[in-house]
């Protein structure tokens, strides 16, 4: 704990002196973040820190499993956190943001037996069912760390999907407004991979030659044909 204190001393004499205009215009005129991130809470991935993101950057929702409960599965944390970023910070990319060696998808992929003594975090991980399915339907063969980088490859997927239930989110999807994004962090290569939609595949986020990987893009999404509907005949 000493070390802990250590850096918050160490933050409070040097970080904050060296960024004091941008913590003075933060508390003055609040806070504009341009993305938020739904990341696992696993203490070797920082958002802030993969991004180089500065104070204010980023809105950062931390749990286990970087999991997003469809809309009216469950009350708390995440879903607030979802709605309020969309609905009263306006922001229009989302980014669901996964790793390896992920501690929740051990749990999610292995022996159910195992986390008879966690009941919550069993019950939380139910949100992610769907990505053991699909592993155990499409890669049988994997065991291991193979099985579990699988799983939560596929678990940024169905997060991602999950997303799209959320009224604020489909709603801002509508209007061409928000995208969605599904990243997967390489703790041992430092790399980070993104999904990219059309290929249905996650690729290095980074290739400067190729456009950004979306998930989910933002564009106009409305189904009903309202151009097509006859106006009604003038008196």
């Amino acid at each position: 704990m000493n070390d802990v204190i250590g850096r918050v001393f160490g933050f409070e004499k040097e970080v904050f002196p060296n960024q004091r205009a941008l913590y003075s215009k933060l508390a003055t005129e609040g806070q504009s973040p341009k993305a938020l991130v739904i990341s696992c809470a696993d203490s070797r991935i920082v958002p802030e820190q993969i991004m180089q993101a500065d104070p204010g950057d980023i809105f950062v929702c931390r749990n286990a499993g970087n999991i997003v409960p469809p809309f009216g599965a469950q009350n708390g944390g995440t879903v607030a956190s979802v709605e309020f970023a969309v609905m009263a910070l306006g922001i229009t990319e989302i980014i669901v943001l996964g790793h390896s060696d992920c501690g929740a998808m051990k749990g999610l992929s292995g022996d159910p037996a195992k986390l008879v003594s966690m009941p919550s975090v069993a019950g939380w991980l139910r949100h992610g069912a769907a990505a053991r399915q699909v592993v155990d339907d499409s890669y049988p063969e994997l065991d291991g760390d193979d099985r579990v980088r699988a799983t939560a490859q596929e678990n940024v997927a169905i997060q991602v999907q999950h997303l799209r239930t959320h009224p604020a989110v489909a709603a801002g999807m509508a209007r061409g407004e928000i995208s969605l994004h599904g990243w997967f962090v390489d703790i041992k290569a430092g790399q980070v991979l993104a999904l990219d939609g059309q290929s249905n595949r996650f690729v290095p986020l980074t290739d400067e030659d190729k456009p950004l990987p979306v998930a989910v893009p933002a564009q106009r999404r409305l189904l009903a044909d309202v151009d097509a509907v006859d106006a009604p005949a003038a008196a």
